[in-house]
């Protein structure tokens, strides 16, 4: 079995970025093409609990039913017999799956005319033979195929794998040798292998590993990412044979790397809007709830919005410093008000309208009433954060958590905080520690570690946190990449910089000197530069000069890497410094339009496991702009500090 033949792939046809791929292929490649005969022109879809979430994560009921679907069904709920009309499964292919199906189509009167079933990952043959056995199901299958589809786009250049609970299934101190390990591993390597299906794409599989290089033992958490390459390297290399026209030469290149790439990132504030929505305000997942008037003086009603793709100001906006983006939607918002027909008839004082002036405000009313509630809903939350910086004095605590980081600040000024800070809710005062104990380990230690939870008036609960930060350090050797819980720093020297500033890129707003480790990862990726002794290759990337040379020669020139060495002078930008009118073409938003991606070069894919953060899906689309081939972001969940905390402390 395999899936259609369908040109998804960068290296033929006309380019689509990732979501499109994976929305097209569910909705043309398998639920247009099950159209049967012209008997019944409607169709009923039944999934399982995974791959609902798949086809969530991807369309919209209304996508759905434009392809046919009159009902969509729970396999494993009773259902109404429907046998005048055909039916599409869209399921993982395991035993109580398949039993469900020959319950539906077997005997004389099964549930549905015809079946077209359509497995997300590749079907055991034992399961294949087993449906394959019944003579009276045999008939009544119209098509038997592998989607190789169970990711779960979380947006147009970003994916999961939906395991949540992945620290601690590989992570903590009883994950090794357990079965979650074995079966995370596995399920895990299985959906990231069914993306590269679905793009049509072989990677170069790299992988980092650490202590392997025989200056230290490796533990089993180093070796996660070892065995994750492992497993999905194989699972890769058998769509060779098993899907039509999939690449027998390399593509496109996939790192996979673990949380220990960089401990900063997941707790330390970002500052643009897309981070501060989901750290500062009560989001249930994208979802912002609005309270808005009721009708004729009621009580106020409650709104839901979803802070997606589809919405062209959250797109502008998502990747903007929250200084930036609340200057801009002011400036949207006084400029619609004074162009739009309807705003500037409202607005007028008294008098009668003319018949054209009425009718002109009809016209413009529907557009009006849209983008006057898209605005004003972005207008609100940015004053909704704005609020919560000043009332938790978050400047201040940001200040001093960058420069900790950049080495301008110390023990001095983290005391500081803490005394002036009393009443700083609790989980600001863990981070800012967790970050101290990340840049001075060795002044963490014993009764110094105690005296500093006291003063920040802590519970010695979350002691855990930090303490688990080292479970996820692995293994103790001096690292040559920065970011992650070492404790080997020199004691004597203050400057303990976890990152360095990078050159060429000056600091246009007030606390936007941070970025992940992962942006120089993929920089150096891009360039087939990472080091010899930290990351490896699964596949023999021998040919990869010679097959792609011409994409990386331009990613050589417009990225040019950090250099480590290179340092200046602390600066005190101001918060609402506006940009230069320099013209430049990039897009903060992260989207590209259909002209710029004409000339996209071989994709990236990275993959983090144990969570990536908002500040790593911005350097993905910050890089797609600057390196002109798509970057696109996997990891097993996407994690806002919160939630990253509490995982830690379940270690």
């Amino acid at each position: 079995m395999s899936c259609n033949d369908s040109d998804s792939s960068s290296h033929g046809g006309e380019y689509r970025n990732f979501r499109q791929i994976s929305r097209d292929r569910l909705l043309h490649e398998m639920l247009k093409s099950s159209s049967g005969d012209t008997r019944s022109s409607w169709k009923v879809l039944i999934m399982d609990k995974v791959t609902v979430k798949v086809m969530s994560a991807s369309c919209k009921m209304t996508d759905i039913t434009d392809q046919g679907v009159s009902l969509v069904e729970d396999i494993f709920k009773r259902r109404q017999p429907m046998p005048s009309m055909d039916v599409i499964y869209f399921i993982q292919p395991i035993k109580e799956n398949i039993i469900m199906f020959l319950s539906d189509m077997s005997g004389r009167e099964p549930l549905y005319r015809k079946a077209f079933v359509f497995f997300s990952t590749p079907a055991p043959k034992d399961l294949v033979s087993r449906l394959k056995s019944d003579m009276s199901v045999l008939p009544r299958i119209g098509a038997l195929r592998e989607m190789n589809l169970e990711y779960f786009p979380i947006e147009s250049q970003a994916f999961t794998t939906d395991h949540d609970k992945a620290l601690e299934d590989m992570y903590s101190q009883l994950a090794e040798n357990s079965r979650q390990f074995e079966a995370a591993l596995n399920t895990m390597s299985t959906r990231i292998a069914t993306v590269f299906a679905s793009m049509k794409e072989l990677p170069f599989v790299w992988y980092r590993a650490k202590g392997m290089d025989g200056s230290s033992a490796a533990t089993f958490r180093d070796l996660v990412p070892v065995k994750l390459a492992s497993a999905v390297w194989n699972s890769i290399s058998m769509y060779k044979t098993t899907i039509a026209n999939f690449p027998q030469t390399e593509t496109c290149d996939l790192v996979i790397v673990d949380r220990s790439l960089d401990l900063i990132a997941p707790i330390i504030h970002e500052w643009t809007y897309d981070a501060m929505c989901h750290d500062l305000l009560d989001l249930e997942g994208n979802k912002y709830v609005q309270e808005v008037p009721g009708k004729s003086g009621s009580e106020t009603q409650r709104k839901e919005f979803l802070l997606e793709d589809h919405d062209a100001v959250w797109l502008e906006m998502r990747h903007l410093h929250i200084a930036d983006a609340s200057e801009k939607l002011s400036d949207k918002m006084q400029n619609f008000v004074s162009k739009n027909k309807a705003a500037q008839l409202q607005q007028r004082d008294g008098g009668d309208l003319s018949t054209r002036e009425i009718q002109k405000m009809v016209q413009a009313l529907p557009q009006y009433n849209e983008q006057m509630e898209k605005l004003s809903l972005h207008v609100e939350i940015a004053g909704k954060i704005n609020k919560i910086i000043r009332d938790e004095a978050l400047r201040d605590l940001g200040q001093v958590e960058q420069d900790l980081v950049f080495g301008d600040s110390g023990t001095k000024e983290v005391i500081n905080f803490l005394r002036m800070h009393q009443d700083s809710r609790p989980e600001y005062k863990l981070r800012l520690i967790m970050i101290y104990a990340m840049v001075y380990p060795e002044k963490f230690e014993g009764d110094k570690a105690t005296k500093l939870m006291q003063l920040a008036k802590l519970p010695p609960e979350d002691m855990k946190a930090i303490q688990n930060m080292r479970l996820l350090e692995g293994s103790n050797k001096k690292k040559k990449h920065h970011g992650a819980f070492s404790l080997k720093f020199d004691a004597q020297k203050r400057n303990n910089a976890l990152r360095k500033d990078k050159t060429g890129e000056e600091e246009t707003w007030q606390l936007s000197r941070f970025y992940p480790m992962l942006e120089d990862l993929l920089e150096k990726l891009a360039k087939h530069n990472l080091e010899k002794d930290e990351y490896q290759c699964m596949n023999n990337p021998s040919n990869q000069s010679s097959s792609s040379s011409g994409t990386h020669d331009t990613s050589a020139r417009s990225g040019s890497a950090s250099h480590p060495n290179s340092r200046r002078s602390r600066r005190t930008a101001t918060w609402a410094k506006p940009r230069p009118a320099d013209g430049q073409s990039s897009n903060p938003g992260g989207t590209n339009t259909s002209r710029d991606v004409k000339h996209m070069g071989q994709r990236l894919f990275v993959f983090i496991i144990g969570g990536a953060t908002r500040s790593e899906l911005r350097v993905c689309h910050k890089l797609t702009e600057k390196l002109k081939r798509e970057v696109i972001l996997g990891s097993t969940s996407i994690d806002d500090p919160p939630q990253y905390i509490s995982k830690i402390k379940l270690l």
